[in-house]
């Protein structure tokens, strides 16, 4: 068998989920956008089979719903789902925080700093895509300080569906986190105040889950696909 044949389909596995993961991700895919096999097939010029791997796989993480004989779209939180989601985010990014061995190294410090300058420079510019994708960068860093990969997957995947949660029910403003919330944090932890850290980020967590809403619009998947090409072509669409 030709190791060199079949590492090309593993590849672009990887590279559509990586795509569909961002647009999902992104808010470009909005929850409840069908996500047919075929449009996906010709859009990214692979079998049925491979998009269906894919889909799969973001299924497993909560990002895509399978649907019996309607296919995939994205997925669409319900309410509950939602607090539970943001009340695992709180047990875990506190409880890591509460654990977490003081002190923490100033480079470490000055990394999240640069991420929280990043988003704040987001915000500043009205890109509320980059701001969120940088907000999520922070959370997911943050637990990485503890040096547990398994939390910060736990973390990361929570963080991801998060995403998909602002994007259904989340007003433009009230949940993008606030920079100074995470200015907060780092300082705080700078301190070796890892309790006080703890209960920071329990208010900052509650915070965006008070922001949230309950009504959403829809997406068109063949408008954010020609996009996603054009990006990954680094021109533009046509």
């Amino acid at each position: 068998m030709n190791k060199n044949a079949s590492a090309v389909p593993q590849e672009k596995d990887e590279v559509i989920y990586a795509h569909l993961h961002a647009a999902i991700c992104d808010s470009k895919l909005l929850p409840g956008t069908r996500l047919p096999e075929d449009t996906l097939s010709v859009s990214f010029g692979v079998s049925r089979t491979v998009v269906r791997k894919v889909l799969q796989r973001l299924a497993c993480e909560g990002l895509v719903a399978m649907r019996p004989n309607r296919g995939a779209q994205v997925a669409e939180p319900s309410v509950n789902e939602a607090r539970d989601i943001f009340a695992t985010r709180r047990i875990l990014e506190c409880g890591a925080l509460a654990e977490m061995q003081n002190p923490i190294p100033a480079a470490k410090l000055e990394s999240l700093r640069a991420l929280v300058e990043a988003e704040d420079a987001a915000q500043m510019s009205g890109n509320r895509v980059d701001a969120i994708r940088l907000s999520g960068e922070f959370h997911i860093e943050l637990a990485a300080l503890t040096g547990n990969l398994v939390l910060t997957e736990m973390v990361a995947k929570l963080v991801a569906r998060s995403s998909l949660i602002i994007a259904t029910y989340g007003s433009p403003i009230a949940v993008v986190c606030r920079h100074s919330e995470h200015e907060q944090i780092i300082d705080l932890l700078a301190r070796s105040d890892a309790a006080g850290a703890a209960a920071w980020m329990q208010e900052h967590l509650l915070t965006i889950e008070r922001g949230l809403r309950w009504e959403h619009p829809a997406s068109d998947l063949q408008e954010v696909l020609r996009g996603v090409m054009a990006n990954a072509r680094g021109g533009k669409a046509d």
